[in-house]
């Protein structure tokens, strides 16, 4: 059985107490365990409601109860690299939300000393987890569209009146809360050896970017088209496009199912592939968590630290292209 903390009582916390409260009524070896918040009162009201067996009032007093197994890392991206070493030095292994820290340097840091450990550091990037990855994948590799040409994916959310997005001090912004989604599908879909990436970007009055317009350009002429930001609803779609044929996702924060057209059909009526059904979606990555931990691995085979480098990477050399840098940088 693995005992669960969680570190942070925030809503993305509450999204994760309901995955493992499915879970363990699933039969599956986790435990609601353990909350902690900076205000006691809140890990008690968030213990009570979620039905976790205890509450702690500081982040070190949780971490240093030896029941502890796994901690998911529920903050802002600007406290990520803090938690993950205060958690990685009690010998507690980690599932830490996306994105994993504020810039490449501090994702560097996190794994060298979980590695240096021996203790599990995970990024929380669902869509790396979940069953939809290996679906789409088959299907390309398949050849169901033809050669792949072209992507196309968004994410936009009307959020940027909450004070983490609009803070830099937070680490806000469009970016690093809902554009590493696109760039996390160009990434599974299409790798990331592209040669030249240009983007442009509308900035909040705080300096933090609000929407950004991404394009990737590939040595062999593929190009992904990604966009995301906090000022507006999308529709959350991805369209991947080949020579044979074209495949959409419903929502790249979240698939439920897949349509593809084929030329050969005429484009007229869509293959409709529906996606398995799920508690949250956020089960994929605890499992994934509860198997490299029973390997005594270090890292997740779906979003192992290479992956989730290259990411980091890409979004310090946008905010470099925008002129957004965090204080603490």
């Amino acid at each position: 059985m693995t005992h669960v903390a969680i570190l942070g009582a925030g809503a993305i916390a509450r999204s994760m107490a309901a995955t493992l409260r499915g879970m363990r009524d699933r039969g599956e070896p986790v435990s609601l365990y353990a909350v902690a918040s900076r205000d006691l009162a809140r890990a008690q009201a968030f213990a009570r409601e979620e039905g976790f067996a205890r509450a702690y009032g500081s982040y070190e007093e949780m971490l240093a109860d030896p029941a502890v197994s796994l901690v998911y890392i529920a903050t802002p991206h600007s406290h990520h690299l803090e938690h993950m070493k205060l958690a990685i030095a009690h010998g507690r292994h980690v599932l830490c939300e996306k994105a994993f820290t504020a810039n490449a340097a501090q994702a560097q840091e996190a794994i060298a000393l979980g590695r240096e450990k021996g203790v599990l550091v995970a990024e929380a990037i669902w869509t790396r987890y979940m069953p939809s990855r290996e679906i789409l994948r088959g299907l390309i590799d398949g050849g169901a569209i033809g050669e792949p040409r072209m992507l196309s994916a968004s994410l936009f959310y009307p959020i940027e009146q909450i004070e983490r997005i609009r803070r830099p001090e937070l680490a806000g912004g469009a970016l690093l809360d809902v554009g590493v989604y696109p760039l996390n599908f160009a990434s599974m879909m299409f790798g990331d050896d592209f040669t030249r990436m240009d983007s442009s970007v509308q900035l909040m009055d705080t300096g933090v970017d609000r929407q950004e317009t991404i394009t990737l350009h590939y040595a062999d002429g593929r190009t992904a088209m990604l966009s995301a930001g906090t000022s507006c609803r999308g529709d959350r779609r991805c369209v991947v496009s080949g020579t044979a044929g074209y495949l959409t996702v419903d929502n790249v924060n979240n698939p439920t199912h897949i349509e593809l057209f084929r030329a050969q059909d005429g484009f007229a009526q869509p293959e409709v592939i529906p996606l398995p059904e799920q508690i949250t979606g956020y089960e994929y990555e605890v499992r994934a968590c509860l198997r490299a931990i029973e390997a005594g691995a270090v890292e997740c085979p779906e979003m192992p630290h290479g992956e989730t480098l290259a990411i980091m990477r890409i979004m310090d050399d946008l905010r470099a292209q925008w002129g957004v840098r965090y204080p603490f940088e």
